[in-house]
């Protein structure tokens, strides 16, 4: 089975008219770092346990794909003061001894102000741990586009109905 998580991350101002840009980044070059005896961690961006993921971002970013068995136990650090959070893919996990998560598609928002994550699995469970340094700018959106302002977001919006940014072939 073929599966795929597509993640759009806000840029700063500065940046917001850069050229569109993907990364193609196969399993092999993805690190892995063994968080405990049957629990690891994917490091596609950012730092883990001074492994660094091949992911290139405008600003620092941390994207980890953690993988848990039943009954696994895990810990491993994010930054402070960066914006923070879990995304269960799947699965059964306490996170912090306090928050469950369970089934598909959650989402626990972590403390900015705590490193620690700590995961206790329930049952095998996939999740990320993201984390990003804030930008600390105003943000409005409509559909795929985010910008500053309205009238950023309008010109964003009348730039693509003119074809400004390119076509659907």
């Amino acid at each position: 089975m073929f599966e795929m998580i597509q993640l759009w991350v806000n840029l700063p101002k500065s940046h917001k008219m850069s050229p569109p840009r993907y990364q193609a980044i196969l399993k092999e070059q993805i690190p892995i770092v063994k968080l405990s005896p049957g629990a690891y961690a994917r490091i596609i961006a950012g730092e883990l346990s001074g492994v660094k993921g091949p992911a290139q971002t405008f600003t620092p970013i941390n994207l980890f794909d953690v993988r848990l068995n039943a009954g696994d136990r895990a810990e491993f650090s994010l930054p402070s003061g960066q914006n923070a959070g879990l995304v269960l893919l799947r699965g059964n996990v306490v996170v912090n001894s306090s928050q469950p998560l369970k089934g598909e598609a959650q989402l626990a928002l972590l403390s900015p102000a705590g490193e620690r994550v700590s995961l206790e699995a329930k049952e095998e469970t996939t999740l990320l741990a993201l984390s990003g340094e804030p930008i600390d700018e105003p943000v409005e959106s409509y559909g795929p586009f985010v910008m500053n302002t309205r009238e950023e977001l309008q010109q964003a919006v009348d730039d693509y109905r003119s074809g400004k940014m390119g076509h659907v072939a």
